[in-house]
């Protein structure tokens, strides 16, 4: 082991960097992984910002993006598109790492901030400021925000037990989503039927109102918190190995899981804040990211990159499979994580 400070050493198939206290394995396969996964993105970003109602050939889409093609062009690509599009990558890059996050902390493929409660929290959250000020798009984010972080607080203080155990975490996440749940449906239920009907729609997890006005916060918030999380990735692997051996490794092991577990649940608001709860893509990627990239850890780069490719590809799905009649993402979502989770509780099952 190479104690310098900021070395850089090859091997066998990765670059590992060294820094002051962590170092940051980048292997070879993560990174090919990563890379595919974004150029996928770009590849079905530039179909998203082509195709629609208003067709416009992709040599006026290319040229949109470089400032040049007609005024029309640019007005679709520029103006009603591009906004959906960076926002379907940036809360599709959040919630696979906050996926990974959870399901690196928890020790579990099942715990994924869909499953512990945190994004239900966050629509709590949400939907009081909805049902009880109009909710406007800030209010609404600071709901969300609020509202998961009283969950996760709820959470851990209730499967505190000397520490956190990562299936103590699940069980009692699942029992706070349910109840959640069942406040949530009463919210709804007991409002006006406009305001009711508005908050149904957005919970169903839709990118069809997405506004340059909600662009710029989304890209401030994750050029944060992004960054925090992928440098919390070394630590998250001392964790994995138990909480006395990231303790000798130099881990602050109960203050780094808070910190990353606030992170987690900011990523994971930020997205229900914006566009609504968008189930199933904090599960499902960070799952494919390991299995592609054949990572032992958390593998957070592979995990934002899938991430952003099954939200924008689910949204595409969503929008030209039903036309006339797009779908809200949300259910896409649902309609592909809800085959995975039923696979993965078998293949639990079955090692159990």
């Amino acid at each position: 082991m190479d104690p310098a400070r900021g070395a850089v050493r090859f091997r066998d198939s990765a670059v590992v960097l060294r820094g002051h206290r962590h170092a940051w394995r980048i292997g070879r396969r993560s990174t090919a992984v990563t890379l595919i996964a974004l150029l996928l993105c770009i590849v079905i970003a530039v179909l998203s910002l082509a195709w629609g109602e208003v067709t416009v050939p992709l040599s006026d889409v290319v040229a949109a993006l470089f400032g040049g093609g007609d005024r029309r062009a640019r007005l679709v690509v520029l103006d009603w598109r591009m906004p959906r599009v960076l926002l379907a990558l940036l809360l599709g890059a959040c919630l696979g790492v906050s996926g990974a996050i959870f399901q690196s902390l928890t020790r579990n493929p099942l715990g994924s901030p869909d499953i512990i409660g945190f994004s239900t929290g966050a629509y709590t959250g949400a939907l009081l400021t909805i049902v009880l000020t109009g909710g406007s798009y800030l209010l609404s984010a600071a709901g969300s925000l609020l509202g998961g972080i009283l969950t996760a607080a709820a959470v851990y203080l209730l499967a505190y037990r000397r520490g956190v155990q990562g299936f103590r975490l699940i069980i009692v996440g699942i029992g706070v989503s349910a109840t959640l749940a069942s406040v949530n449906t009463l919210l709804i239920v007991r409002a006006d039927l406009d305001v009711a009907m508005r908050a149904a729609v957005w919970g169903a997890g839709s990118l069809s109102g997405a506004r340059v006005e909600q662009l710029i916060p989304v890209s401030l918030l994750c050029a944060i918190l992004l960054p925090l999380a992928l440098a919390g990735g070394p630590a998250l692997r001392q964790l994995e190995l138990g909480d006395d051996a990231a303790r000798a490794t130099g881990v602050a092991a109960e203050r780094v899981r808070l910190l990353l577990m606030l992170i987690g649940v900011a990523l994971t608001a930020l997205a229900t804040a914006a566009v609504g709860p968008i189930a199933f893509v904090a599960l499902v990627a960070p799952q494919i990211a390991r299995r592609l990239t054949r990572s032992s850890g958390p593998a957070m780069a592979a995990s934002a990159a899938i991430g952003a490719l099954l939200l924008i590809a689910s949204d595409l799905a969503a929008q030209r499979l039903f036309a006339p009649t797009p779908l809200p993402v949300g259910i896409m979502t649902v309609s592909i994580g809800g085959g995975y989770f039923v696979w993965l509780l078998v293949r639990e099952a079955r090692k159990g």
